[in-house]
């Protein structure tokens, strides 16, 4: 009785493990490879699957989302004979289940030798500049490359990046000096042209102000010139509405005189021609205010004796 007990509990125990095993729950994003005593069978994709317990085993399996693998530096020689280390960066993806399980050993291994060689082949026909100054066309090669050998793979490759290009540390202290040294020129260019712009803007100013000074100076004596035009005017129109007589020209003529004569400068003087004139006609005037009732005699006084001309002054 106890045997029988036994017998059917290792019967129950087979039985469970049969149905786990015939059970294959496969997650999203991701396939097994089935095999039947050693041969492929089928892939298992993603949901529930039945295989045959005992018989098909799941051999592998696969995740197929889009995978990074960073690859450590590696050193390159250029065209010019230097050496330098690029760290490369892989996005992969596995399209294939079957082929990346049987037409590679390591597809991993295989894409990181593959980059290595790729990628030395390419830096091999650069100089250091332009390997610097290049990422663009050396990621679009290599992933031309990788994509073409690792087709067969059952892998896609979607990009390739270099992570860095480490040139040697003389090389980098170089290019330092060379980069300090284009940075001080541009900041003395920079300065020297603001130097430049600065005194410019200082000559127009100047130049501005000199000139509405010019300006401001000229409309001032304009003015100053039609303000005199416009007192001799009056003056003019006030003596010409008067009507003065000779007599009273002649007596401003005389007052005139002193102011000519006035500075220190003035050491000699012409006297005109027509202060004689001007002395005759004061002196008639004179004359003529004594016959009509002067302080020497009043009406019937006696005629005054006749006086001399004057003499004209003499100036030394």
């Amino acid at each position: 009785m106890d045997a029988v007990i036994i017998v059917l509990i290792i019967l129950v125990v087979l039985v469970f493990i049969a149905l786990i095993k015939t059970i294959q729950v496969i997650p999203q994003a991701s396939a097994a490879i089935v095999e039947r005593f050693g041969r492929y069978t089928r892939t298992l994709n993603a949901g529930l699957n039945i295989v045959v317990p005992f018989i098909d085993t799941v051999r592998n399996r696969i995740d197929l989302r889009e995978q990074v693998v960073p690859f450590p530096p590696q050193p390159v020689i250029t065209q010019d004979n230097l050496v330098v280390n690029i760290d490369t960066v892989i996005y992969y993806q596995v399209t294939d289940a079957r082929a990346a399980t049987y037409e590679v050993a390591s597809y991993i291994q295989a894409i990181e030798q593959l980059t290595v060689t790729t990628l030395r082949n390419i830096i091999g026909g650069m100089d250091l500049e332009r390997t610097l100054t290049s990422r663009e066309e050396i990621n679009a090669a290599l992933r031309g490359v990788l994509d073409e050998a690792t087709g067969k793979w059952g892998i896609r490759v979607n990009r390739v990046e270099l992570k860095a290009i480490e040139p040697p540390t003389s090389i980098q202290d170089s290019m330092e000096k060379q980069m300090r040294a284009d940075r001080d020129k541009r900041a003395a260019i920079l300065q020297a042209e603001g130097v430049r712009q600065s005194e410019i803007l200082q000559a127009e100013g100047h130049k501005q102000s000199e000139i509405l000074r010019a300006e401001g100076d000229a409309k001032a004596a304009a003015l100053r010139a039609e303000g005199e035009a416009q007192a001799i005017r009056t003056v003019f129109e006030s003596i010409h509405a008067g009507d003065p007589d000779q007599k009273l020209l002649s007596y401003q003529y005389l007052q005139m005189l002193p102011k000519i004569a006035e500075g220190d400068a003035n050491k000699l003087w012409i006297v005109p021609s027509e202060i004689g004139d001007a002395l005759k006609g004061l002196g008639g005037a004179l004359d003529g205010f004594r016959g009509h009732g002067g302080q020497d005699g009043g009406p019937g006084a006696a005629a005054a004796p006749a006086r001399r001309p004057p003499e004209r002054p003499r100036i030394d």
